[in-house]
């Protein structure tokens, strides 16, 4: 049998190529199909999804939550904002930290600053509509700061601190447009400006927080001058952090740029061009040769 009529073996033949191609295929929409990694139909994921959520609304209508959900919101929404904003600033202050973060840990500090960000915003929007359907407030108090009859510096203090923290979200998620390679400094500098206003507006959410409405409880007395220690001590390892990077980075400036060489001879070192090396004209080199020369011609 001759070279050309030896059959192929199946898997390089023209039907193994499509069976392996097929496998391969199959495998992918298996991952595709069950992207949990359970191993279950996708029927049935939905259906444990929905008697989740329906379990849950149960249990909360049977507890009385729904009954009770304004009055809830009308005590815990502001206090939620709170909390929220709270691990916003702190988890934004971790995203920066390279001393103790490396970059995985410090994308998902990034991310969970996001999340807790909008999930304050949130919280934020349900109290000011909670406040305002409860007549403890209007909307001009809302909208111009310190117009309130009754607490005009404290209710004052709360829509300075909306107005800022939305302007750091807006900023947050616009970051790309300041901060991009292409566009110039000033206007990452305008964007670092606008977004570090979140921390005024943490510190006047903390004073509204304590001093408008009722009166706080111990403990949430003291969860506010801990969250306040820990954006504290966070902001301060932040500025030592800096302040370090800045140091290390003059030294690297010293070290790459000696003193010894003026800026002339360094100019007129650079100018000058790069002079090949003449090759060598040893006889036993092909090039010391001329052209079409070797062994075997000349015998």
């Amino acid at each position: 049998m001759s070279m050309s009529q030896t059959p192929l073996p199946s898997s390089q033949g023209r039907h193994g190529g499509r069976r392996a191609r097929g496998g391969r295929r199959a495998a992918r929409r298996t991952q595709q199909h069950d992207p949990s990694g359970l191993g279950w139909p996708r029927h049935i994921r939905i259906y444990a999804v929905v008697g989740s959520i329906a379990l849950s609304l149960y249990v909360t209508w049977s507890a009385g939550a729904f009954s009770k959900m304004f009055v809830f919101l009308d005590f815990g929404a502001g206090v939620l904002a709170l909390v929220c904003l709270t691990s916003a600033v702190l988890w934004g202050l971790a995203a920066t930290d390279q001393m103790i973060l490396n970059s995985k840990q410090r994308l998902l500090a990034q991310a969970i600053h996001r999340a807790a960000a909008v999930a304050g915003l949130l919280f934020l929007a349900v109290h000011i509509w909670v406040k305002v359907a409860e007549s403890h407030t209007n909307a001009a108090a809302i909208a111009i700061p310190f117009a309130d009859a009754n607490q005009p510096v404290l209710i004052g203090l709360g829509t300075i601190a909306g107005y800022l923290f939305v302007i750091a979200a807006v900023t947050g998620a616009a970051r790309s447009s300041f901060a991009s390679r292409g566009n110039s400094r000033w206007r990452y500098r305008w964007w670092r400006a606008l977004h570090v206003g979140a921390y005024p507006a943490w510190c006047a959410a903390l004073i509204h927080g304590l001093k408008a409405g009722r009166a706080a409880k111990i403990w949430a007395t003291y969860g506010y001058i801990a969250a306040l220690a820990g954006v504290a001590i966070a902001l301060w390892l932040r500025l030592v952090q800096r302040r370090r990077q800045d140091v290390d980075r003059a030294d690297g400036i010293e070290v790459r740029n000696p003193p010894a060489r003026s800026m002339q001879e360094g100019r007129t070192r650079r100018s000058d061009p790069a002079v090949p090396r003449p090759r060598s004209g040893e006889p036993g080199r092909r090039d010391s040769q001329p052209l079409g020369a070797s062994r075997g011609w000349d015998r």
